[in-house]
């Protein structure tokens, strides 16, 4: 019982000070290279923390059991809204600003909606696979493309940029911001493993099920990750990297994470829960996404003038009630 408490308290302890180094490095990396937070949190902050996923589903396929993706990656993404943005909120509002609003979050919705299609027909083909995969790629280089396009028009005056100089940001080499990423991200995801094996021996050895302990514990472990960045970055007033995180890592789940798998092993069948139950859950969280982050008379007003939306404290309590409901009715239907 000793060792999994070390690994529980030491787990905790590193994961939040690799949290602190894993965003610093991402927003090093943003304004050396000119570009936005929002842009670098959807796609290195993103992908570094679906990476776990995407392993965990391209060797569930391997091993000849990849509808596990399914729900790897439908699982991460409600937990990503309900549990992380909402745990996020209720510590310190997250500002979402226009660009979010009109490119990534319909963006979001419209690949959700392709997920649907198609899942209809209760198979994914390797056919689908290379569709959600070729997906992925076309989105991705969209946000670039438009990153680069609106990096262009305003002069190389990025947003990025305005932020470093008004706050007097110490500037730190790209060497040591890559250096602070990667390391960050190795660390956050051993912590994370260490904390959740160190849980689950504590809860077995106090009588807890595996079945509570899969949908509880693990359910969280795996997304520690992106909890801890997300705070840290929302702590750090860098609420665009909190957000491209959620929105990113929701974006490589729903295409990357179900294509990759499903291209090695097609999934002839899956669980009906998963039309049922899942997808409505991470399709009405992503609705309330876009319209909590929609700007209000009270909402703060940003450099050009306009308003910026926020996810308030109320907002965020709404997404964590919405998660452990959503925890408690799996617990109870698994238990029938």
């Amino acid at each position: 019982m000793i060792l999994p408490i070390v690994a529980v308290v030491l787990g905790l302890v590193v994961l939040v000070w690799s949290a602190d180094k894993f965003v610093d490095g991402a927003v090093g990396i943003a304004r050396f290279c000119g570009m936005s937070t929002l842009l670098i949190g959807m796609v290195i902050v993103g992908f570094g923390t679906s990476a776990p996923e995407m392993v965990v589903s391209a060797l569930s396929a391997m091993q000849g059991n990849p509808e596990l993706a399914l729900g790897n990656a439908y699982g991460s993404n409600i937990a990503n809204i309900a549990l992380i943005l909402g745990v996020t909120a209720v510590i310190m509002p997250v500002l979402v600003k226009r660009e979010a609003l009109k490119r990534d979050l319909p963006v979001l919705l419209v690949v959700t909606a392709l997920t649907i299609g198609l899942l209809l027909d209760g198979n994914v083909s390797r056919m689908d696979g290379v569709i959600l995969l070729l997906v992925f790629a076309g989105v991705m280089g969209f946000n670039i493309w438009s990153e680069l396009r609106s990096k262009k028009a305003a002069g190389n005056a990025t947003d990025a940029a305005d932020d470093a100089s008004e706050d007097g940001a110490e500037s730190v080499s790209l060497g040591k911001s890559i250096f602070w990423l990667v390391f960050g991200l190795v660390l956050l995801v051993v912590s994370s493993r260490a904390l959740v094996w160190g849980a689950c021996d504590i809860a077995r050895a106090l009588g807890v099920s595996d079945l509570l302990i899969g949908l509880t514990i693990v359910a969280v472990g795996t997304s520690l990750p992106e909890l801890a960045s997300s705070i840290v970055a929302a702590r750090k007033g860098e609420d665009d990297l909190a957000f491209g995180n959620i929105v990113g890592s929701n974006l490589f789940n729903t295409l990357a994470v179900v294509g990759i798998a499903a291209t090695i092993a097609p999934m002839q069948s899956f669980d009906a829960n998963v039309l049922v139950r899942d997808l409505p859950v991470m399709v009405v969280l992503t609705v309330l996404l876009l319209l909590f982050g929609l700007p209000t008379r009270i909402s703060k007003i940003g450099k050009d003038g306009r308003r910026i939306g926020r996810i308030n404290h109320i907002e965020g309590a709404v997404f964590l009630t919405a998660y452990i409901g959503y925890l408690v009715f799996l617990i109870v239907q698994a238990m029938h």
